[in-house]
């Protein structure tokens, strides 16, 4: 190793592009989207940097346009996984023991990557299989540098903190990765996750599996890629699509898991805790658990806010990506002295949106990624508008003609109790309850209490001692929390992301304290002039 001292300066996070009319990336961007959805691309596994096809596939289509097939994607079964276990393993002795500067410099060279030659690759496959708009997707994949970049300014910061010495001693501290492998599982909604959950860990020296969700695999594929051009070593991570069922089966029972990396829904990462308990006996370490899970975001409006901004952060909030960001807004606490003007804006302002192609740069909204998501937000519709307790206000149709469309829509509830008020969704579908102005601590107080989640929030007030107020009263219902502010958009490295009870393990993605997760401390004390003496000074009687 060279005799220097190799430092990392703290990261600046990646600018958007703004893809207006007549701009080169707007050129470059379309015609990428043309490239990538006039052909079928063939997805194998890739273990041991080998590119496997299997038998067993699936065809990923356009969620806009569900008969218009963009990928061909073969699946792993029990000797595919188990290999991925043998060969990330046979992996881990070399990478783990790869001088720190030479690790960073492949996540680092990814990231340039990114934001360079490959930023038109990831937006288009991110807006095809996963039906985001072009700013979304920018948005996502400028975040997927993010993580890069952060990830290993973060853990060199960790790698800084060493223990006090005292004469003659001198100690330190070593992180160490974990003994065994990782096992990340990612989520469909966003490319940037679905990268940093493997690389995560495999920044600080692990070794991973990673299962990519069906509907992301497009754009995840092509990340994967872009990791084996910037060097990632064979095996380091090992892409494996699969069934959740099977991962459960061969994966986590393995006795040689070191962690879960986890971002979804809640009822699987609770099914994987329980499957880690069962076997907690049969590991060799105690696998780290970290997850980010489901969510119930919420806007809770004081009667001193402003109106414009508040209706504004509703819509976007609620309505961008389709709902399906972990922090989309899904209910809304208003009270009645500023309903009625609320409610005209949020109507006008939903009615204007356009729902359709994301090909279409106009567009404001996608389709939901699949028909199960459809088939649930569909029976949200259906149960509200035949509800005595609610109304539908503003949108309430759908369609899956062609695409899974569902119209964005509000529901005003009579109840804050009503099951789209307290039930996760993960559509465009926003719930709003309007409550009595002199009922605001026992409106905040059910806000807090009845979802089980706290992942996100927001509030807006603009007397002081109300925000005050506001802001102690709601201090455990998120994870992120936001004053005068919708409640999605956390910025790498600004906003760390992650939430609590139902939402997860808040180990906060992109910072220290989720590569700290990754890593076991080895304590080393050195005694530079060691004591020959057995009997202590204190036991003499002179």
């Amino acid at each position: 190793m060279p005799n220097a001292y190799f430092a990392i300066e703290r990261p600046a996070n990646d600018p958007f592009l703004g893809y207006l009319p007549g701009s080169a990336e707007r050129a470059e961007l379309k015609k990428e989207l043309d490239r990538q959805s006039s052909q079928v691309v063939k997805i194998p596994l890739i273990i041991n940097g080998e590119e496997i096809y299997t038998e067993k596939t699936i065809k990923v289509t356009m969620p806009h346009d569900h008969n218009h097939v963009i990928a061909e994607c073969c699946m792993a079964g029990e000797k595919e996984l188990k290999l991925a276990i043998e060969s990330a393993l046979a992996a881990k002795e070399a990478w783990e023991n790869m001088p720190w500067e030479h690790r960073s410099a492949i996540f680092l060279k990814a990231a340039d990557c990114i934001t360079g030659s490959y930023r038109k690759v990831l937006n288009a496959s991110t807006m095809l299989g996963q039906s985001k708009t072009v700013f979304q997707a920018e948005i996502d994949i400028a975040e997927l540098a993010d993580f890069l970049r952060f990830g290993v300014w973060s853990a060199q910061e960790i790698f800084k903190q060493q223990p006090a010495s005292s004469d003659g001693i001198w100690n330190r501290q070593d992180y160490r990765p974990l003994e065994g492998f990782i096992c990340a599982i990612s989520p469909f909604n966003f490319t940037s996750i679905g990268g940093n959950l493997p690389t995560a860990p495999a920044i600080v020296g692990n070794v991973a599996l990673w299962k990519p969700s069906s509907t992301a695999v497009l754009s995840n594929y092509y990340y994967m890629k872009l990791l084996m051009h910037c060097g990632l070593p064979k095996g380091v991570i090992n892409f494996i699509p699969s069934s959740g069922s099977d991962v459960s089966k061969y994966v986590l029972s393995d006795p040689r898991l070191a962690g879960f990396h986890f971002t979804g829904s809640t009822g699987v990462f609770q099914g994987v805790w329980k499957r880690v308990g069962e076997n907690i006996a049969s590991y060799h370490c105690y696998p780290r658990l970290v997850g980010e899970t489901g969510g119930k975001d919420y806007i809770f409006a004081h009667n001193t806010a402003e109106i414009d901004p508040l209706c504004a952060a509703i819509v976007r909030g609620s309505f961008e990506y389709q709902g399906q960001k972990c922090s989309a807004c899904s209910r809304v606490f208003i009270p009645k002295s500023i309903w009625p003007e609320a409610e005209k804006k949020i109507k006008e302002q939903v009615a204007s949106l356009k729902v359709g192609n994301v090909q279409e740069f106009d567009t404001f909204m996608g389709a939901v990624i699949d028909k199960a998501s459809f088939e649930t937000c569909k029976g949200f519709i259906d149960r509200a508008k035949s509800a005595s307790d609610c109304e539908i206000i503003a949108g309430g149709s759908y369609d899956d003609s062609k695409g899974w469309f569902i119209q964005p829509t509000v529901i005003r509830c009579n109840s804050p109790f009503y099951e789209s008020m307290v039930q996760e969704i993960f559509g465009p579908i926003v719930s709003i309850y309007v409550y009595d102005d002199d009922k605001l601590d026992e409106t905040m107080h059910i806000c807090d209490t009845a979802s089980p989640y706290a992942l996100t929030g927001a509030i807006f007030a603009q007397d002081r001692q109300v925000i005050a107020k506001m802001e102690k009263a709601l201090r455990n219902s998120s994870g992120n929390f936001y004053i005068n502010d919708k409640c999605t958009g956390a910025v790498v490295g600004q906003q760390p992301f992650g939430g609590a009870r139902a939402s997860g393990t808040n180990d906060k993605a992109g910072t220290m304290l989720n590569m700290l997760r990754w890593v076991s401390a080895h304590a080393v004390k050195e005694a530079f002039s060691p004591s020959s003496a057995v009997v202590y000074p204190y036991m003499s009687e002179k």
